[in-house]
């Protein structure tokens, strides 16, 4: 290989794109809304953790008790605007149907010894907000005068959590429910954006290996370079694109950082961690060869843009299956599906790009993890080139499955 070549063709597209208007409003604009959060917190001063504790709580459902034990008769002064009582489980019904209550709970008779509740709803779903407060109320009235109002409150909240981190001079305070829910969004937030970087580095690379197959300028470039040249200043190129991306995104987040300690009396334990920021470039790094190579030879593939995207489409749905599978990675990082995808070269950047900001992740799992898309890189660089340079110059028509079979057979 002339690898003169291969970084003129490098420079070639990381300038070019690097102007394209999509690319840099999409990279400033994660900046833009987080500089305009940073306003609107410094506007409303103390009030912003307030803000977002009250935009968190959950609603206090209206209910319609039908007790049949008669042990909750005597409502609570605190709940009688929440906890309305009817005479029979029809009548309690009926005000559901009607929304006079957004949702029926029936004691049954033999409630001490079964804890048996009959929980009627709209649409025959619960939501945890409403689940709790039932049995909130549940709990309240079994303990009223059986203990004192002391042991009684901390009974229903027996704790109140303050979450701290560990940073290199010891503890930070996390910020009570606010810390919590910026702690949780933000680290989120950052995989989830490495992840569209990946997709929107190489789906330019896609584009431009079919923009210029259909327009024949591949063979005038072909003249010049070969086709494993060409790939490898477009892999090159555009990744050094992504960086740069994630590196503007990186920089606003530690220079946001400090506004937010200040005004939000919030420490995010992501910024003291600067291992799953390595963690995290090595994994973008990864998956980008990885979908770059196969975006890449989608790409020659294809006959024209549309059916390029199409073939890629197949590559783009194994990445997205960790996206799919967010709400069970929220609950437990570790849960096992997750843990048996962290090992597939095709779903472990992403998978483990979500995983790390969820929460601590078994070592086994991301050195294994690394190994195993390291050591397929090479390989898929291998069957991508052939496939490229097969790709590159048949016009009309693709490639069968048997066609390119049997050419990695040959190779």
């Amino acid at each position: 290989m002339n690898f003169k070549k291969i970084w003129i063709i490098a420079r070639h597209e990381y300038i070019n794109n690097l102007k394209r208007p999509g690319f840099i409003i999409w990279t400033l604009a994660v900046p833009a809304l987080a500089g305009i959060g940073l306003l609107i917190a410094t506007f409303f001063g103390g009030q912003a953790g307030d803000f977002f504790e009250r935009q968190f709580s959950p609603t206090t459902p209206t209910v319609a008790l039908v007790d049949q034990s008669g042990l909750f008769s005597d409502i609570l002064p605190e709940y009688e605007d929440n906890f309305i009582p009817y005479s029979s489980r029809e009548s309690a019904e009926q005000a559901v149907r009607s929304q006079d209550a957004d949702l029926a709970v029936v004691v049954e008779a033999d409630y001490l010894e079964t804890g048996n509740v009959i929980i009627i709803s709209p649409d025959g779903n619960l939501n945890f907000a409403a689940g709790d407060e039932v049995d909130d109320f549940l709990a309240e009235h079994l303990l009223a005068g059986a203990v004192s109002e002391d042991i009684a409150n901390r009974v229903l909240n027996p704790s109140r959590p303050n979450v701290v981190s560990l940073g290199e001079t010891g503890e930070t305070e996390s910020g009570g429910i606010a810390g919590i829910i910026f702690n949780f969004i933000l680290p989120y937030f950052l995989g989830i954006l490495l992840v569209i970087t990946i997709f929107t580095s190489s789906g330019y690379l896609l584009r431009s290996v079919s923009e210029e197959k259909t327009s024949r300028v591949i063979e005038i470039v072909l003249s010049s370079v070969t086709a494993q040249e060409l790939l490898a200043g477009k892999v090159l190129g555009l990744g050094a694109l992504g960086l740069t991306q994630i590196a503007v995104w990186l920089m606003t987040a530690f220079a946001l950082s400090g506004g937010m300690i200040g005004l939000l009396g919030v420490a995010l334990p992501m910024l003291m961690r600067p291992q799953l920021f390595i963690l995290s470039v090595v994994y973008y790094l990864l998956g980008y060869l990885i979908f770059a190579v196969l975006m890449g030879a989608a790409g020659s593939l294809g006959t024209s843009e549309q059916e390029s995207q199409q073939l890629a489409g197949v590559f783009s749905f194994a990445a997205a299956i960790p996206m799919m599978l967010a709400g069970f990675i929220i609950s437990n990082p570790n849960v096992t599906i997750a843990r048996v995808l962290s090992w597939i070269p095709l779903t472990a950047p992403t998978m483990m790009m979500l995983r790390l900001s969820m929460g601590s992740v078994p070592t086994i799992d991301i050195i294994g993890s690394i190994v195993l898309s390291a050591l397929s890189v090479p390989l898929i660089i291998w069957a991508g080139a052939k496939v490229f340079r097969l790709g590159l110059l048949m016009y009309g028509k693709r490639p069968s499955v048997r066609e390119i079979w049997r050419l990695l057979r040959q190779a």
